[in-house]
């Protein structure tokens, strides 16, 4: 997939480091670098991501959902439960379950057993599609992240540490 590029050789970052340096703040360019740096990675691998799943009608948060539900036991969780593994707010994964259960790929049940307790659960359909988009995924995706196998391991390892110092999990 083509990214677009500025003109010219010249990465953008590399730019603000050296402005950054200029204004005086050299003791926290690379943390300036850093943080520019894993937003804009950001943006490119969702911008493939999304245009990957477009084909689905799936935006990221609502194939998340899905594949959660369908690697769980019984293809049900409680809304609550969903939330926090997915790590957002349980009104974001509300509004993902209106959009999957209008397209029929989800179904909210009563819980069996707690009636203040409401499931999502994955239908038949839900479970077709979220098995071709992850194939999608696998193989435009997630098989060429734009680095070598060890850089994606380190890369994921120094996230893992940030993600650890700012108490993530």
């Amino acid at each position: 997939m083509a990214v677009s590029r500025p003109s010219g050789d010249s990465d953008p970052i590399a730019l603000a480091r050296a402005n950054w340096e200029r204004a005086g703040w050299s003791d926290v360019a690379d943390g300036m670098v850093a943080v520019t740096s894993v937003m804009r990675a950001h943006q490119i691998l969702l911008a493939r991501v999304e245009a990957t799943l477009r084909a689905y009608d799936l935006s990221f948060s609502r194939f998340e959902l899905l594949r959660l539900l369908a690697f769980s036991r019984s293809g049900a969780l409680p809304i609550t439960k969903a939330s926090d593994r997915l790590q957002v707010h349980v009104t974001s994964v509300t509004h993902a379950i209106r959009r999957l259960e209008a397209a029929g790929l989800v179904e909210r049940l009563p819980h069996p057993t707690d009636g203040r307790t409401t499931l999502v659960s994955i239908t038949e359909l839900g479970r077709s599609t979220v098995s071709a988009a992850t194939d999608s995924l696998n193989r435009e995706v997630f098989a060429d992240v734009g680095m070598s196998e060890q850089e994606s391991r380190a890369l994921s390892s120094a996230i893992e540490t940030l993600r650890r110092n700012a108490g993530d999990f």
